[in-house]
């Protein structure tokens, strides 16, 4: 973000990094002549550098984006629960680590693709990876302003090559018109008979097609979002999104696969679960477990998700040794620790706690779910199919929105073939349970109620995607589920869940002008605060 920034991460890859940067585009010509060498490196590999953004921004290698995703919003959206008191999201704790995302969404998820932008800028041989590196920056930079609102955007790429290293903070109100207008214009850069990244974008392969439906896909749910605050250009771009040609089937989903051989290919989701929370060998008495919301959820809707999502403790033991055990996913033996608690308060509502007793709640199936080979989901068939459903309960698109609804439930739950261990007995989802959850299901009622059991599923849906970031947008934009008040001592929201994070404690210090300017326009910088498009 700031010079000061990169000097006290104590990286010294960063400051080279950094530095290579500015001889890149600091140099005059006469200079670059004079002292060019014939056989050293002078462009940047665009390829390489995208393949990092990629998989930075999905969470391998960066700790701070996967904590937020998993230790304050999982537990915020009561996904997971704890007794443990740093899980700070979920209890409302006020923490430095909040700003931890806003940092490395700058200073590693946009630092590769700072440069890509710049090196392919009004170059029409590169115009594909350009187009494609403007789609990835607002996909980046949507996730930083949902999370805390007024944020760089028009200042937030020009490190590199115009010194800003103390930006300016966009209002999230202009912020999103120049997302969805930056959508727009990459989908129209798009050149078929140009070359693309190829074998460096490890998500899509360079097919243009695929990126061109991935950015109306993501143009859907940012059009989405602006429904509480301006629903005429809402619709407009919902609208858009959907003529354009959004996902139509689970063979668009945007992933990001993994391999189990080294921490450098695990997803890290499924890693900050499994390897730090939840290790096999404290027999059940690990740092997470499935929150009580959650699981009453799926049980008061008899899901065929419950067995691939969660176990018992002596599951995971066994599938340390990659076996499943079916008695331990029996749905109906799955239990939900309640949210908000320590072990000094859990005894208020369960009378003679001791810690031995939380092996009886149920923790993530580390088969599945919770496997360090377990996909990263981008963005899913899924999620579309469920706004479209809401889309078409507005009266925006002609369709029925039972058939939208039916269909996001199916593809949410057909996905799970992507995972390990999803055919097992014990955890698969069968072709016959997804028939009769979807024939049990009807979409009926008023138009809340319909909305009411649109989001619910959207809910239920994206634990298969460890997406929390989402799940919490989303929930903020409608309020469904409804989630348990939080009573715990420290809490700081009044027992509601977390709306928004804090910015950092270093950019506060290092950027103070800025950072005060965005705090008085928006509102204090607390986790009540509401971001622009979550109007009240």
């Amino acid at each position: 973000m700031n010079l000061k920034r990169y000097i006290s991460a104590k990286t010294i890859s960063r400051i080279v990094l950094f530095t290579g940067m500015l001889l890149m585009v600091s140099c005059d010509s006469g200079f670059e002549e004079m002292n060019r060498d014939p056989n050293a490196y002078t462009e940047p590999d665009i390829g390489s550098l995208f393949t990092t953004s990629l998989i930075r921004t999905v969470g391998t290698g960066t700790e701070d984006r996967n904590r937020t995703n998993i230790k304050y919003l999982s537990g915020a959206m009561q996904y997971h629960a704890t007794l443990q008191t740093f899980w700070y999201g979920e209890k409302g704790i006020v923490n430095q680590q909040t700003g931890n995302f806003f940092e490395t969404a700058y200073t590693s998820h946009m630092r590769e693709l700072s440069v890509i932008l710049e090196a392919t800028e009004d170059n029409p041989e590169l115009v594909n990876q350009n187009a494609i590196a403007k789609i990835w920056k607002v996909y980046v930079l949507h996730r930083v302003t949902d999370a805390y609102g007024d944020v760089p955007y028009t200042e937030a790429v020009k490190g590199s090559s115009e010194l800003m290293f103390k930006p300016i903070y966009d209002r999230q109100s202009e912020i999103y018109p120049m997302m969805l207008a930056e959508l727009e214009e990459a989908i129209g850069q798009f050149d078929a008979s140009r070359a693309s990244f190829g074998g460096g974008d490890v998500v899509y392969g360079g097919r243009t097609d695929r990126w061109k439906t991935f950015a109306y896909s993501l143009m859907l749910r940012l059009g989405m979002r602006l429904t509480k605050v301006d629903a005429a250009m809402a619709r407009e771009w919902v609208v858009k999104a959907y003529n354009g040609g959004v996902m139509q089937s689970n063979d668009d989903i945007a992933v990001l696969e993994h391999a189990p051989t080294s921490g450098n290919t695990w997803n890290w989701d499924a890693r900050e679960l499994k390897r730090e929370s939840l290790p096999e060998s404290n027999q059940g008495l690990g740092l997470v477990k499935m929150g009580k919301t959650f699981v009453d959820l799926l049980q008061e809707h008899d899901d065929p998700r419950i067995p691939f999502y969660m176990t018992l403790w002596e599951g995971n033991i066994n599938a340390r040794q990659s076996q499943v055990l079916s008695e331990t996913t029996e749905p109906s033996l799955q239990k939900g620790l309640p949210n908000g608690y320590d072990p000094g308060t859990i005894s208020e509502i369960i009378p003679g706690w001791n810690n031995g007793m939380l092996a009886e709640f149920s923790e993530p199936n580390t088969a599945t779910i919770a496997n360090f080979s377990t996909p990263s989901i981008i963005l899913s068939y899924s999620e579309c199919e469920f706004l479209l459903a809401e889309a078409a309960l507005r009266g925006w698109i002609s369709d029925t929105p039972q058939d939208h609804y039916h269909n996001a439930i199916r593809g949410n739950m057909e996905s799970a073939i992507r995972y390990p261990n999803s055919s097992v007995d014990g955890v698969s989802i069968t072709s016959d349970e997804i028939d009769d959850y979807i024939a049990n299901h009807p979409l009926t009622g008023s138009n809340e109620e319909q909305m009411r059991q649109i989001h619910t599923q959207f809910y239920l849906a994206h634990y298969m995607y460890l997406d929390f970031f989402e799940a919490w947008s989303n929930w903020k934009r409608t309020g469904f589920p409804e989630m348990a008040p939080i009573t715990y001592p420290l809490n700081t929201t009044g027992g509601r869940p977390i709306r928004r994070l804090m910015y950092s404690y270093e950019e506060r210090a290092l950027n103070t002008m800025n950072v005060e300017a965005a705090i008085s326009a928006q509102g204090p910088d607390n986790y009540l605060t509401r971001v622009w498009w979550d109007a009240e």
